[in-house]
């Protein structure tokens, strides 16, 4: 194998849900706000009810645009906030950690191209297996419900499709 010595990476966004779905976008270049509402077209295309989506703190996911856009969706979309440094309650962590972990660092990645094509092609792998989407969220799920329902009386949460609706301690956008 021949080496060039030279750095390369990929970006990816990806959205899963307990209902065994998972989406993703994979980017070369930085992700920001233009890139973050790329993907939120994508993930609102043919969406029929009111989705809830839990972000972390990246920078984009903040921006003023990316908020005048969920807005002008009209309650279509509401966005909460894992609290900071809480990548334990963000599923997505366990998709990225299996990406790097069965894709990438097993692989002998010549260029860009390979790079791509070892990541998309594990996230669509990823996607026909909705059992193994599914199992991101068992431990997961268990630590966002604790971490929400401090008092343990199940005021704080409300389930839907699998979702946190509403959550005081989740600020919403």
């Amino acid at each position: 194998m021949r080496v060039t010595g030279q750095r390369f990476s990929l970006n990816m966004i990806s959205a899963i849900s307990p209902r065994k779905a998972l989406r993703f976008m994979a980017v070369k270049g930085g992700v920001g706000a233009r890139v973050f509402i790329e993907f939120l077209k994508r993930l609102m295309r043919g969406q029929r009810r009111q989705m809830f989506l839990i972000v972390a703190g990246h920078p984009a996911h903040r921006a003023k645009f990316v908020k005048a856009f969920v807005e002008s969706l009209e309650g279509k979309l509401r966005r909460y906030f894992l609290p900071p440094y809480c990548p334990e309650l963000n599923p997505d962590e366990l998709v990225w950690k299996d990406v790097k972990n069965n894709a990438i660092g097993r692989s002998k990645l010549a260029g860009p191209k390979d790079l791509h094509r070892a990541v998309v092609g594990r996230l669509r792998f990823l996607q026909k297996r909705p059992d193994r989407v599914r199992s991101f969220f068992q431990s997961l799920w268990s630590a966002i419900i604790a971490f929400v329902d401090r008092d343990g009386n199940g005021d704080d949460v409300r389930t839907h499709c699998g979702m946190i609706e509403r959550c005081s301690r989740f600020p919403e956008s």
